[in-house]
């Protein structure tokens, strides 16, 4: 039997707790945390175990609750600024030029970056399901997330009883035990209803985490309380449906997601970059897991996430980087970094458990995000002097290299 490993650092950030100075960590062969702690009580207590010294940080693999990896070939091809429904009917034009060869290129390349960033777990939102088998590949963990567009309810239900035919068509066998599979509907104003109704009522009763991108924008808003605006234009304009024709609900989105019960502890409510400190209240209320992506916001909209009316509602939110049609890169300590920049206030620990801890218990892990015994997280190492407080130092330096010291073992499951 392969002996325990035991990696001794400088500082170990934990993800859940305060950061750890002069700690060790011991894992198992399969990445499994056997121990973790000050180094002077650790490692004797381990003293068969191969020591690696770290001199830096040692933290656990960054969660990316939120990407949209099959958008990967549009990195740096659309431009934002004019709001969402621009920037759509950009992306689409530009996405109907790509190539499958060039996808799937842009595909690989995008886990790749994922893995060199040291992410170990991700939500990916998906209509093709064209980036699973590369997740899988790679051993990567987390949830996908099967969209379901339709605002025609005979349309949408189609669409949504044939998804099952789509995977099997597809992938044949699912791939990975590690990545969880469920329906999800795209938006309040993209799905009937109806079939926001049945993926949610079906994902609990199945014990299964789906997600909801949320009061995004302030044209979300407008369209579902008055029934005008950019995307009842969209609507006329590109699918030819009479905003009259339309069953508006004439409620604020998080109102309507309440309504339709899609505010609930399975359900992963992603941007709230419109929400409303009362809204906020609601969701946290309900217990809705939070994904904040704020460089695609700020690509798009050029606005941040409330994360300071997040935080008054007592939110701890998770971290997603959303595409690369809409961000420079998928690594969620950047978006960390950005919120940094603009919250100064918010305090360095928090940020960083945002990008693991909270990320994956946002996708349904408590194995993942945090070196605590019993965890299996993955460990990744940046070089540096940490200083007095490491969740700083990580901070600082999100263009330094970073390398997995521990991997998690392909046959790891919560």
């Amino acid at each position: 039997m392969e002996a325990p490993r035991a990696i001794h650092a400088d500082a170990i950030v934990t993800g859940d707790r305060e950061a750890l100075r002069d700690a060790a960590v011991i894992v198992d062969a399969r990445g499994e945390v056997i121990d973790v702690g000050a180094a002077g009580d650790v490692l004797p207590a381990h003293a068969g175990a191969i020591v690696e010294r770290v001199r830096g940080v040692v933290m656990p693999g960054l969660v990316n609750a939120h990407t949209h990896l099959e958008l990967s070939a549009l990195r740096g091809k659309v431009a934002g600024g004019a709001g969402f429904v621009k920037w759509v009917e950009r992306m689409m034009g530009v996405r109907s030029e790509e190539s499958p060869e060039d996808n799937a290129e842009a595909i690989d390349a995008a886990v790749t970056e994922l893995d060199d960033a040291g992410t170990v777990a991700i939500g990916e939102v998906t209509n093709s399901l064209a980036a699973v088998r590369a997740l899988a590949r790679r051993g990567f963990a987390g949830c996908v997330f099967h969209e379901v567009f339709g605002v025609t309810r005979e349309a949408v239900v189609a669409k949504l009883d044939g998804l099952e035919a789509q995977v099997s068509l597809r992938l044949g066998t699912w791939p990975s035990l590690d990545l969880a599979y469920a329906p999800a509907p795209h938006t309040l104003y993209t799905t009937h209803a109806d079939a926001v109704r049945r993926i949610i009522a079906a994902a609990g009763a199945a014990h299964r985490i789906t997600t909801l991108h949320l009061s995004e924008h302030a044209s979300e808003r407008r369209a579902l309380e008055s029934g005008d605006g950019p995307i009842a234009d969209w609507y006329e304009r590109m699918l030819k449906l009479p905003r009259a024709e339309i069953a508006w609900p004439r409620l604020s989105p998080v109102a309507y997601a309440d309504q339709l019960g899609a505010l609930a502890s399975n359900v992963v409510v992603v941007h709230l970059a419109d929400a409303r400190p009362d809204e906020l209240d609601l969701v946290a209320k309900r217990g809705a897991p939070v994904v904040l992506c704020p460089r695609s916001n700020l690509h798009i909209e050029t606005r941040l996430p409330p994360l300071l009316a997040v935080r008054a509602a007592g939110i701890e939110a998770a971290l997603g980087t959303d595409s690369l049609a809409s961000n420079a890169s998928l690594d969620v300590l950047a978006e960390a970094r950005a919120l940094a920049d603009r919250f100064p206030s918010v305090p360095a620990r928090e940020l960083l458990q945002m990008a693991t801890w909270n990320g994956a218990r946002a996708l349904g892990r408590h194995d993942l995000g945090r070196i605590a015994k019993g965890s299996c997280p993955g460990l990744v190492a940046i070089d540096g002097e940490p200083g007095d407080d490491a969740c700083a130092f990580v901070l600082r330096n999100v263009r330094a290299p970073r390398r997995f010291v521990a991997r998690r073992s392909l046959e790891t499951k919560s």
